[in-house]
C-alpha cells in the first residue's frame, strides 16, 4: 500500500508537470507579441481576450490548480526521499543521472517565489483593477496589459530577478520533463534517449524564449 501511494503521487506530479509545460509553450507564444508590436494593440488584443473569455477565466483556475498539486507532491515525495535516506536503492534510475536531479526541490523552491511575485506584478493587479486603461483607438477603454509588461522590464533589477529565476527554471525544466515519462512507467532503452535530448530542447526553448523578451524591452524599447 505504501508503494502504491508512492507511485501514485509521482503519476499525479507527472501529469500536472507535463500540464503545466503545455501552459508555459503557451504563455510564452502570447507574451511574445508583445515585441512583434510597438503600439502593444496586439498583445493587448490577446490579453483582453484571455482575461475575458468565460472558458479561460474558468480554466485558469484548473492551471493554479495544477500549479498547487505540483508544488504539494513535489514537497511530499522530497520529504519521503529524505526519510527514506539510509534504505537508498543500490541501482539509481535514469533519472537520477541528470545533474539537476539533485537540485529539483532548491530550483522548485526558487520558482515558487518567483511565481508568487510575478502573480502580484500582473494577475493581482489585474483582478484588483489596478491595470492602466488605453484611452484612444480601437482598443479604448480596454486594460493595458502591455504598458505594465513594458514598465517591469524597463527596471534593471527586476530584468537581473527575472533572468535568473527564468534560468533555474530551465535547469528544473531539463529534468522535470524526462523524469516525468520515467515516473508514468513511459521508459525505453530506445526511446529514453529520446526523449532525454527533447527534454534539454525544450528546456533550452522555454528559457531563452522567455528570457528574450525582458532583455529585448530593455535594451531595445
Amino acid at each position: 500500500m505504501k508503494l502504491y501511494s508512492s507511485l501514485t503521487k509521482k503519476y499525479i506530479m507527472s501529469l500536472a508537470g507535463l500540464f503545466l509545460l503545455t501552459f508555459l509553450l503557451v504563455h510564452l507564444t502570447i507574451n511574445l507579441l508583445i515585441l512583434v508590436d510597438d503600439g502593444r494593440s496586439l498583445f493587448n488584443t490577446v490579453a483582453h481576450f484571455m482575461g475575458t473569455n468565460v472558458f479561460i477565466q474558468t480554466f485558469q483556475w484548473v492551471l493554479f490548480g495544477g500549479f498547487a498539486i505540483h508544488i504539494l507532491f513535489g514537497f511530499i515525495l522530497q520529504i519521503a526521499n529524505w526519510m527514506a535516506r539510509p534504505k537508498r536503492y543500490d541501482k539509481k534510475a535514469i533519472s537520477e543521472t541528470s545533474f539537476f536531479s539533485k537540485f529539483m526541490i532548491h530550483t522548485g523552491i526558487i520558482i515558487l517565489v518567483f511565481l508568487g511575485i510575478h502573480l502580484a506584478d500582473f494577475f493581482v493587479k489585474k483582478i484588483g483593477g489596478t491595470v492602466p486603461e488605453i484611452h484612444s483607438g480601437d482598443l479604448a477603454g480596454i486594460e493595458d496589459m502591455g504598458i505594465l509588461v513594458l514598465e517591469k522590464f524597463k527596471m534593471g533589477g527586476y530584468v537581473l530577478f527575472y533572468v535568473l529565476s527564468l534560468l533555474f527554471l530551465g535547469f528544473h525544466l531539463d529534468h522535470a520533463f524526462q523524469s516525468s515519462f520515467q515516473s508514468l512507467g513511459l521508459n525505453h532503452d530506445k526511446y529514453t534517449p529520446f526523449i532525454k535530448s527533447l527534454s534539454r530542447i525544450l528546456a533550452i526553448v522555454i528559457t531563452l524564449g522567455y528570457i528574450t523578451i525582458p532583455v529585448c524591452i530593455y535594451f531595445f524599447k
